[in-house]
C-alpha cells in the first residue's frame, strides 16, 4: 500500500473518475489540495474572479458535453457560502457538479475561528449530498461515493468539506486498487412501455414531450428516432430543447407562459394525450395544471420516483432513465410498426405542421432604437447550425426561447429553474473550456451582464473566445412588465446619464469600456442595419484575439414580450407576421 497525504488521494481520485479540468480560487485553508493538483499536474485549473463564478462555470463545463462533471473549489467560510447559488441552479436542473470547500481544523470547527462555518448544514437543502469529513482515512471513500452519488438515479451536485488537518493527515491508498463504483440508473420494463405505447395508440392527437432528462441521459437521437417511428410530434422543454432539431417535421414547438410558441401552446391544447419522457412539468411549461391537463391523458416517464405525480397525478408513471426506457420504447414501436398496429397520424401531424407555418411571431423590424426581435432575426442570419447558445434568465432569454433556432442537443444551455442572474458569462466560460473551438454564442440582458462582468477577465486571461450578445434597454425588463400589473415602474430602471459616455445619452453604464478594461473586445450598435456587420466583425476579433467579443445592441428601452399566466392566455404584444418577410428566419416559411 502507498502512504501519501489524503488530500492527494483526493485529487488522484479525481484523475481517476474522468476530471481534467478545474475551476476555483484558492486561499489558506484550501492550499493543501492546490498543492497536491500542482502535484498531480494532469488536472487543468481556471482561476475564477468570484467563486460563485467558480460553480456556475462548472455548471457549463457538465452542460457542455455528455460524461462531464465540473469542479470547482473553494477555501473556507464564505467560498462556500458564494457557491450555494451553483449547488441550487445544479441541483434544480439535475446537473452534477463537484464543490470542494476547505475548513478550520477539526478542533477549531466550533470555536467560531475565522472563516469556518457549517457550510454542510447550509448546502444540504441544495445539494444531492453535502459532508464535511471528518476522518483522514474516509477521504478517499467520501470522493469514490461522491462520483456515485452525482451520476446515480437524477443526477445532482455534491459539496465536500474538507477540514485542514484532514487535507494533510497522511493515509494509506493505493491508486491501481482504485475502481469507480458503477452507476444505479433505473429501467424500464417491456410491460410498462407496451401499456404505455397502447395508451398512446388508442388517442387520436397524441405528443411527446421531451425535458432535459434525455440529454442527461444522452438519449436524444433515441428520442427523435422513437418520434419518427410512431410518426408523432415532438413538444421539447425549455431544457430539452434541442433534442429534436427546430426544423424536424415533427417539433411542434416550445409550450409555456414566456419561452415558447405560439403553434406549440396551440398544439399541445390540441392534443389529447401526452406522454412525457424526463421532464418535470415546470410551472413555466404547463401554466395551472388544470389548463395543461383538461382533455388529456398523461404517461410520465422519470429516473426519480418522487417526481412522479410531484405537480400531478399522470395515468401512468415509469420510473426509468430516460436512455433505457426509449430503447425500449422504440424496440417495441418498431415491432408495432412492422405488425401494422399503429395508427396513421399524417392527418394530424399536418394539422401540427400548418400551426407551425400560420403562427409564426414578427421579427422584421426596423425601428431605431432597435426592437429586440430584430436582433434575434440577425443573430440566425450570422450563426449556424452548430452554435451552442448561453442564457439565463430576463426578457432575453425568453425573446430568445421564442426566436432563436436550436438543431441539437446541448446547443441550448441554460439554467431552467433557478435562473441566477450573472449566471451567463461564467456558463459560458465553462462551455469553452469544456470543448476549445467550440461555436459559444451567450445572450444577456444589461442587467444579468453586470452581476458577473469580472469574470471575462478570465475569458482573457485563459484565451477562452466566445461572442456576447448583450441587448441593453437599461431596464430590469422582465420585472418591469410583471410590474404591469400591479400599475407601477418601480424599482427597476437602470438609466442614468454616465458624465463619462455622453454619446450613451440615458442608457448608464459604459459597458464597452468596462469590457475593454478587462482585456476583452466589444462593439456598440445602435440601428438595427449595423447589427449584421458587427456580428461579422466580432467573428474576426474573436478569432485574432482568442477572447470574448461582446456586441452589445441598444434596444428600445421599453418591450413587452409575448407571455401570460395560462398557456391558452398568453398576452401577444406584437402583430402575428403575415408573410415570409414579416419573419424571414422563421423555422417555417409562410409563403
Amino acid at each position: 500500500m502507498a502512504k501519501m497525504k489524503a488530500i492527494e488521494a483526493a485529487a488522484k481520485i479525481l484523475e481517476l473518475e474522468g476530471v481534467n479540468k478545474a475551476f476555483g480560487v484558492p486561499g489558506a485553508a484550501i492550499n493543501p489540495f492546490y498543492s497536491a493538483l500542482k502535484g498531480l499536474g494532469s488536472i487543468d485549473h481556471v482561476l475564477a474572479r468570484h467563486v460563485e463564478g467558480a460553480s456556475h462555470m462548472a455548471e457549463g463545463y457538465t452542460r457542455a458535453n455528455p460524461g462531464n462533471i465540473g469542479v470547482c473549489i473553494g477555501t473556507s467560510g464564505p467560498a462556500g457560502t458564494d457557491m450555494i447559488t451553483g449547488l441550487y441552479s445544479a441541483s434544480a436542473d439535475s446537473i452534477p457538479i463537484l464543490c470542494i470547500t476547505g475548513q478550520a481544523p477539526r478542533a477549531r470547527m466550533h470555536k467560531e475561528d475565522f472563516q469556518a462555518v457549517d457550510i454542510e448544514s447550509i448546502a444540504k437543502p441544495v445539494a444531492k449530498w453535502a459532508t464535511t469529513v471528518l476522518e483522514p482515512g474516509q477521504v478517499p471513500g467520501v470522493f469514490q461515493q461522491a462520483f456515485h452519488i452525482m451520476r446515480s438515479g437524477r443526477p445532482g451536485p455534491v459539496l465536500i468539506d474538507l477540514p485542514f488537518d484532514v487535507q494533510m493527515a497522511e493515509i494509506e491508498f493505493d491508486p491501481e486498487a482504485y475502481q469507480p463504483m458503477t452507476p444505479y440508473k433505473p429501467a424500464a420494463t417491456r410491460i410498462q412501455v407496451e401499456k404505455a405505447l397502447t395508451m398512446l395508440n388508442d388517442a387520436d392527437k397524441p405528443l411527446l414531450v421531451s425535458g432535459g432528462g434525455v440529454i442527461n441521459a444522452d438519449a436524444a437521437a433515441l428520442l427523435t428516432e422513437f418520434a419518427e417511428v410512431l410518426n408523432v410530434p415532438v413538444i421539447p422543454t425549455l431544457m430539452g430543447w434541442g433534442t429534436i432539431p427546430d426544423d424536424h417535421g415533427l417539433m411542434a414547438g416550445m409550450c409555456g407562459l414566456q419561452t415558447s410558441h405560439r403553434y406549440g401552446n396551440a398544439n399541445l391544447l390540441a392534443s389529447d394525450f401526452v406522454l412525457g419522457v424526463g421532464n418535470r412539468w415546470a410551472n413555466r411549461h404547463t401554466g395551472s395544471v388544470e389548463v395543461y391537463t383538461k382533455g388529456r391523458k398523461f404517461v410520465h416517464v422519470d429516473i426519480e420516483p418522487t417526481q412522479i405525480g410531484r405537480v400531478f397525478g399522470p395515468d401512468l408513471g415509469i420510473v426509468s432513465d430516460a436512455k433505457a426506457a426509449l430503447e425500449l420504447f422504440v424496440e417495441v414501436a418498431k415491432e408495432w410498426k412492422a405488425a401494422g398496429k399503429l395508427k396513421d397520424r399524417s392527418a394530424w401531424v399536418a394539422e401540427c405542421q400548418e400551426r407551425k407555418r400560420t403562427l409564426q411571431r414578427k421579427t422584421h423590424f426596423d425601428n431605431t432604437p432597435v426592437k429586440p426581435q430584430r436582433v434575434y432575426e440577425e443573430m440566425n442570419k450570422a450563426f449556424g447550425r452548430d452554435t451552442t447558445y448561453v442564457s439565463t434568465i430576463g426578457l432575453s432569454q425568453i425573446a430568445a426561447a421564442q426566436f432563436l433556432h436550436v438543431y441539437k442537443e446541448r446547443n441550448w444551455i441554460n439554467c431552467g429553474q433557478a435562473g441566477p442572474l450573472g449566471w451567463t458569462i461564467p456558463a459560458a466560460l465553462g462551455v469553452c473550456a469544456a470543448e476549445p473551438g467550440r461555436q459559444v454564442v451567450a445572450l444577456s440582458g444589461d442587467y444579468d451582464f453586470q452581476f458577473m462582468i469580472e469574470e471575462l477577465a478570465v475569458g482573457a486571461q485563459f484565451k477562452l473566445p466566445y461572442i456576447h450578445v448583450l441587448v441593453n434597454n437599461s431596464y430590469l425588463g422582465l420585472i418591469r412588465q410583471s410590474q404591469r400589473g400591479f400599475d407601477m415602474d418601480y424599482c427597476v430602471q437602470l438609466s442614468f446619464e454616465n458624465i463619462n459616455a455622453p454619446e450613451l445619452g440615458e442608457y448608464g453604464v459604459d459597458h464597452k469600456a468596462v469590457v475593454e478594461g478587462l482585456g476583452c473586445k466589444a462593439i456598440r450598435v445602435f440601428k438595427p442595419e449595423d447589427i449584421a456587420p458587427a456580428f461579422e466583425e466580432a467573428k474576426k476579433l474573436m478569432a485574432e484575439h482568442s477572447v470574448p467579443v461582446v456586441v452589445e445592441v441598444i434596444l428600445e428601452r421599453v418591450t413587452n414580450i409575448s407571455m401570460g399566466v395560462e398557456i391558452d392566455a398568453v398576452n401577444e404584444f406584437e402583430e402575428l407576421a403575415e408573410k415570409g418577410e414579416d419573419a424571414p428566419t422563421a423555422i417555417s416559411l409562410l409563403d
